[in-house]
């Protein structure tokens, strides 16, 4: 990754939250420590952030009552071919005419670039999905009612009169903050309710996940693992994850990076 994105997602990030570690970074944008440290103090004395022991902090802190979700912009270049290659194996999935709910995220938004000669039926609580789709493409587009979280480009509401229970979909697709053996994990309580008022409305769960959200934790779960239909993930998935998805009765599909076309790997079908 450039130094230039680098500085970018940095500075993003310290808006999430009010320290970030030189690891979390590190983990962002798949650079070394020391490369990170160097970014930090870069930064530090173009005064677009403070150094502080470990990390980094914003000299504008966040303001309170953000999502503890990660903000769209820090995510959205993160794993950028994997999650390419994964949403076009989720858009495969789809046949012309269904109803599918896609929940708001940086893989999921990746799919509107394989929807533009669609005709779908598509409710999303994402702000980025339904205007691209809107201007893009040939499909009905659905959003439920509710405030506008700019940083996470997602529409949630705390009320259950908000259009979601209005619509039903063959499939809903999601992404995660991390799927363990517990189930599919997120970082925020509001998200969460969101999520799980669209999933009721789905008869299919697929979860879009790069290989590396297996190896991350977070404090909620949205679902237990067994609700889950199908996992989309890339071929970098360790036969220790991909043994604990099977064993819970979830058709694993698998993708390579950037190519053209999905690869099921068939011998991990439920």
């Amino acid at each position: 990754m450039h130094e230039r994105e680098r500085h970018r997602i940095i500075l993003s990030a310290i808006q999430e939250k009010p320290v970030i570690t030189v690891q979390d970074i590190a983990e962002l944008t798949e650079a070394s420590e020391a490369t990170i440290r160097r970014d930090i103090a870069s930064l530090h004395v173009q005064g677009k952030l403070r150094r502080v022991r470990g990390g980094a902090e914003a000299v504008h802190p966040p303001q309170l009552g953000n999502l503890a979700a990660r903000p769209f912009r820090v995510s959205e270049s993160v794993n950028i071919d994997k999650k390419r290659a994964i949403a076009r194996a989720a858009v495969d999935l789809c046949e012309e005419g269904d109803s599918i709910i896609i929940n708001g995220g940086t893989t999921t938004f990746q799919m509107v670039h394989f929807m533009s000669a669609r005709r779908l039926q598509v409710m999303t609580n994402s702000f980025a999905i339904a205007e691209h789709l809107v201007k893009h493409s040939k499909c009905t587009v659905s959003v439920p009612g509710g405030a506008i979280y700019r940083d996470q480009s997602l529409i949630l509401s705390p009320f259950d009169n908000d259009a979601i229970r209005n619509f039903y979909a063959r499939r809903i697709f999601i992404g995660a903050q991390g799927i363990n053996a517990l189930g599919v994990m997120e970082s925020d309580a509001l998200v969460i309710q969101s999520e799980q008022k669209l999933v009721r409305q789905a008869e299919e769960l697929i979860v879009m996940v790069d290989s590396s959200k297996f190896a991350k934790r977070s404090s909620l779960i949205l679902c237990a693992l067994d609700k889950v239909s199908t996992i989309i993930t890339d071929d970098g998935i360790s036969d220790e994850a991909a043994n604990m998805v099977t064993d819970a009765g979830v058709r694993l599909m698998t993708v390579k990076p950037m190519a053209s076309a999905a690869r099921e790997d068939t011998s991990s079908v439920a």
